[in-house]
């Protein structure tokens, strides 16, 4: 490692994996464009799982970009393919077996992300708390690479000018990002429905923003907020975050379109649930605000999320009330 350490102003050509999902692949770009910054001449190929492409399509500090098929068809030909690309390191920021398969096809000197499972079990299992503070994932990703410090700046998500945005701007427009993956990362629905009434008779417009699996709970939501605009759709990133761009703030909870909202500059009011700040995926050097119960004991259940609250009274979630949230939002207006 120390003779990486003095070369690595002589690597020109890396492959960074990073297969998902939305959230994870963003953090990454400060990496991306570090790395470009720091070392002239570089070239920086990504691979990445084919649903996310749009994510880093247009970023200018890729050189290539590799799509990966998660039910294994054609990857043969991407394997020949960055194999014929003669990398002189692969940094991997997955660390699964998918990832494992492509060093192994590639046989090419490597750094490998670490996740800290052994801390993160502790302090969901134990309550023991071996991080020292917030970790913060892109820097993180940043310590793969010995003796590599990211720039100062945040996220980056870059779409065409021909995506042009539903939201006109005479309007004040509020994004509500009710979904995530878990039960035990979404606020409650009656929750963000009660907020957007609060919010609406302050004279600002809501925008419901989200993915696939989010339909039905947006549909609902905008049914029961007279006025809203429902962007929801078919997990179209470019044209949510084109419109998210125009937003004052967007609530959300601890999820993919948070991470895609810091992105394109928007502040966040964020709403962590089951998940805690120490697991390193908060907004990332952007302007927000991020609502926990700092006073349960059962936090974290998960470092991931659930499907129930474990202990049954789901306090993480509903200790935090609209009025509450209502107060922070003003709080990331002023």
């Amino acid at each position: 490692m120390k003779d990486f350490l003095l070369n690595l102003n002589e690597i020109k050509n890396i492959l960074i994996i990073r297969l998902s999902s939305l959230g994870d692949i963003l953090l990454t770009t400060p990496l991306i464009r570090s790395l470009n910054e720091k070392y002239c001449g570089i070239k920086v190929d990504f691979v990445l799982r084919e649903q996310y492409e749009d994510l880093l399509k247009y970023n200018n500090n890729i050189e290539n970009l590799f799509l990966y098929k998660k039910d294994n068809t054609n990857n043969v030909v991407l394997f020949n393919e960055l194999k014929n690309r003669n990398y002189d390191l692969v940094v991997d920021l997955q660390n699964n077996l998918r990832s494992a398969e492509i060093r192994r096809k590639l046989k090419v000197r490597s750094v490998i992300f670490e996740k800290k499972t052994i801390d993160k079990f502790f302090l969901v299992h134990f309550k023991i708390n071996r991080f020292k503070g917030p970790q913060e994932i892109p820097k993180r990703y940043g310590e793969t690479l010995p003796g590599f410090s990211l720039d100062n700046k945040g996220l980056e998500l870059f779409y065409p000018r021909d995506i042009k945005s539903e939201l006109n701007d005479d309007e004040k427009f509020i994004g509500i990002a009710p979904g995530s993956r878990h039960f035990t990362k979404m606020w409650p629905k009656q929750y963000f429905i009660d907020l957007c009434k609060m919010i609406s008779n302050d004279g600002f417009r809501i925008v419901i923003f989200g993915g696939k699996s989010d339909i039905n709970l947006c549909a609902e939501l905008a049914e029961k907020t007279p006025g809203s605009i429902n962007l929801c759709n078919d997990d179209k990133i470019l044209f949510t975050v084109a419109n998210i761009k125009k937003c004052k703030v967007v609530i959300c909870n601890d999820s993919g379109l948070m991470h895609a909202a810091t992105a394109v500059g928007t502040p966040v009011l964020a709403i962590f649930g089951s998940t805690v700040r120490e697991f390193g995926f908060t907004p990332y050097k952007s302007k927000n605000l991020i609502l926990e119960n700092k006073l349960l004991t059962c936090r974290p259940c998960t470092h991931i999320g659930r499907e129930s609250c474990p202990k049954k009274h789901f306090k993480c979630m509903l200790e935090l009330t609209p009025v509450l949230a209502y107060s922070k939002l003003k709080e990331i207006l002023n």
